[in-house]
């Protein structure tokens, strides 16, 4: 028994698969309906009632004096940090803060962004080299931001110059490590299989190990972006003149608490700004990959 595409509600020649609703026709038709807000519109928009919600809950906290294990009561409220912001943004001398912090960072950033896919990219292909630099980068990753003040004082002629080193030391050792993790985790058969087609090392490198490792490498550039704004802050505080972390700390010492916390969420918002900088620069690299998030 046969049976043709007349006896299936088709014409001949026509493809029976146009007669049949797919699961992914209808997801495309419910994604098109003009009920439902784009699906990046409406994830920062999940975002902006999240911050908006942590306003409102300070905003109470503050007005109502809480004070169960955190105490609220001498904290001031967006208001009044809103108002002193708006008061900071007018004084000149609030954007040369922004400005030394900003040229800091990027002077400690792109040496450490250097040398640490250098060493990792080094200690990833070359045995030798990974146990001769693993016992420095161990030894010397836990030491917190604070305890290099004191030794970079003495040792760099100035101290703009011992900020930076201290900024430069938080970058580095999170691009060195997750230079290494990426390209360790590169598949042996790939590079055995460009081998066997004649590539060179340095094509190998080029064509397979460095596109494999190039997610790792930019989750490092981005985690030591965030610690070089935490590594510059305790610089600042330290010897520094002029810098947001000089800026929050001497508001400390003179107890303007709406001060602090402007001259934190200052570092917060281009902390933030830096690290999605640095995402978009790297996103051309990775148009490879393919990136799908059901959630």
């Amino acid at each position: 028994m046969s049976l043709n595409n007349s006896e299936i509600g088709g014409e001949a020649g026509s493809p029976v698969i146009d007669q049949v609703d797919t699961p992914a026709a209808d997801t495309a038709t419910a994604r098109r309906s003009p009920l439902r807000l784009p699906e990046t519109l409406s994830r920062y928009l999940v975002r902006g009632l999240a911050l908006l919600a942590a306003l409102l809950v300070w905003h109470w906290a503050s007005s109502s004096g809480f004070n169960l294990f955190i105490n609220f009561e001498n904290v001031p409220g967006p208001l009044v940090v809103g108002q002193a912001l708006t008061e900071a943004l007018s004084n000149s001398d609030f954007y040369l803060h922004i400005l030394h912090s900003l040229r800091r960072i990027t002077v400690a950033y792109a040496v450490a962004v250097v040398l640490g896919v250098g060493l990792g990219i080094l200690m990833g292909r070359s045995r030798l080299a990974e146990d001769i630099i693993t016992p420095y980068i161990e030894l010397l990753r836990p030491i917190p931001a604070v305890a290099w003040i004191p030794l970079a004082i003495l040792m760099m002629p100035s101290e703009e110059s011992s900020i930076i080193f201290i900024t430069f030391l938080g970058a580095l050792f999170p691009i060195v490590i997750n230079t290494v993790h990426g390209v360790e985790q590169t598949p042996k058969v790939l590079v055995r299989a460009a081998r066997s087609l004649g590539a060179s090392n340095a094509a190998i490198l080029r064509h397979v190990v460095l596109p494999g490792a190039l997610p790792s490498i930019v989750a490092g550039l981005a985690i030591g972006m965030g610690v070089a704004w935490f590594s510059l802050l305790a610089g600042e505080i330290i010897s520094g003149q002029y810098g947001i972390g000089y800026f929050t700390w001497s508001a400390y010492t003179l107890i303007l608490y709406p001060q602090i916390i402007i001259g934190m969420l200052m570092i917060g918002g281009l902390g933030t700004l830096c690290t999605l900088l640095i995402k978009w620069l790297c996103r051309p690299l990775l148009r490879w990959q393919v990136q799908e998030k059901d959630r």
